[in-house]
């Protein structure tokens, strides 16, 4: 088996995610219109927008957990679907039932099935997975503590670790900061910064501006639409976000 590592030149090379022109609706309502993007592994990307511009949107609809009304997607040259055992989607930890009885190796086990199988026994293969996954979040005092007693911090590093026992090459998380105090967010930022310099793709959505600059290397603005995507230097900036947010950015907050 490959440690995640390992990948990280191969990955940078020829790993590349291609938005075209997608678009998402729910029924009658359009979700999202005309966003296009390419990425590739090794990179950190945040997706900015107000509250209901189409980011939890866009990260399922990567994930291939919603259709798509309009344009495709890509990952390594084929269309998305082909590769979901690549592809990790966190959650926002509001939206998971914390009290369901499971352990944190329970949960990181589950990272294993899209490449063991659902109903095939695993391998010493899996099983080595597994538990690099633990050391490298440093889980291994809570491995078989319930969910329910972890702090917030330690939920988001065992959602890491499901994702890195699955070997997937890209993450997609979903507001991975929200609840955290200021230590656990400098941690969170830390490791995730070193996983995508290890090779792998993290598109994250993201509403501090303050820690823009520090954790992502390129940026999505949204608002339903595309309002500009590339290099953070190049495209955070106070006018573009007083055009994603439809009000006036303070300069101190975007520094």
């Amino acid at each position: 088996m490959d440690h995640p590592h390992e990948h990280c030149d191969h990955c940078r090379q020829h790993h590349e995610l291609r938005v075209e022109n997608v678009g998402v609706r729910y029924r009658e309502v359009e979700a999202l219109s005309n966003i296009s993007l390419e990425t590739s592994c090794g990179s950190c990307v945040a997706l900015i927008g107000p509250n209901g511009a189409g980011k939890s949107t866009l990260l399922k609809a990567i994930a291939g957990l919603l259709p798509l009304a309009t344009g495709q997607i890509f990952w390594r040259d084929t269309k998305v679907a082909k590769w979901s055992h690549e592809i990790a989607y966190l959650p926002q930890r509001e939206n998971v039932d914390w009290n369901f009885p499971i352990t944190v190796r329970g949960v990181i086990r589950m990272g294993r099935f899209p490449q063991a199988g659902w109903w095939k026994p695993f391998s010493k293969a899996d099983e080595s997975a597994i538990q690099h996954a633990i050391d490298l979040m440093n889980l291994g005092d809570l491995a078989d503590r319930q969910i329910s007693q972890l702090s917030g911090g330690q939920q988001q590093r065992v959602f890491l670790a499901r994702a890195l026992a699955q070997e997937a090459h890209v993450l997609l998380l979903d507001e991975p900061f929200t609840g955290l105090d200021r230590t656990t967010s400098a941690n969170l930022s830390h490791t995730l910064r070193k996983i995508s310099h290890e090779g792998r793709l993290i598109i994250a959505s993201h509403h501090d501006m303050t820690t823009v600059r520090e954790l992502y290397d390129e940026v999505l603005l949204l608002r339903k639409k595309q309002i500009a995507f590339g290099p953070v230097s190049e495209v955070f900036d106070e006018s573009r976000l007083s055009e994603t947010f439809g009000e006036t950015i303070h300069g101190k907050e975007v520094a």
